[in-house]
């Protein structure tokens, strides 16, 4: 049985990116993947950017693959953007998951959830540059049960 999650796991990742690399839009997306689905909170999601265009406007995506057995409907995660002059900040921020009857608001695939949150919509970068940016969960269960994969996302909006 855990052999054919893997498959299913592998298979969804692989439609997800086969679509995200038809849209020339996108200049940026990736998947950590969580061994044996448990996020711990040292365990960080890092994601190096390098952003050419500060000219015109991104969108900004979350995408957090879990379990239909997830003990929570939302995920506390800590967010820390470097810039390219060095400059850092931290912020906290909370995903919701499932609505307020329980229902996953993801898209399903028997017992596994893809969740795409848009975060910051029609943005500029201050600068062009390397950034840095990393996610620790922060709940108070740690390592966090049946979160499979988070994704970060950012795309080009037309002009």
């Amino acid at each position: 049985m855990g052999q054919i999650k893997t498959i299913v796991k592998y298979a969804i990742i692989l439609v997800v990116i086969a679509f995200s690399s038809c849209n020339r839009n996108v200049i940026y997306s990736k998947y950590v993947t969580f061994n044996d689905n448990e996020w711990s909170s040292k365990n960080n999601a890092i994601f190096d950017v390098d952003i050419k265009d500060a000219q015109n406007m991104h969108d900004i995506s979350l995408m957090i693959r879990h379990a239909d057995s997830y003990s929570f409907n939302n995920i506390f995660l800590f967010v820390t953007t470097k810039y390219p002059d060095g400059k850092i900040l931290t912020d906290t921020m909370e995903v919701v998951l499932a609505n307020a009857k329980g229902k996953w608001m993801g898209s399903g695939a028997g017992d596994i959830f893809d969740l795409k949150v848009p975060i910051k919509q029609r943005t500029k970068f201050p600068m062009p540059g390397k950034y840095q940016f990393t996610f620790q969960q922060g709940m108070r269960q740690d390592p966090l049960q049946m979160i499979m994969d988070f994704g970060f996302e950012i795309k080009q909006t037309n002009k």
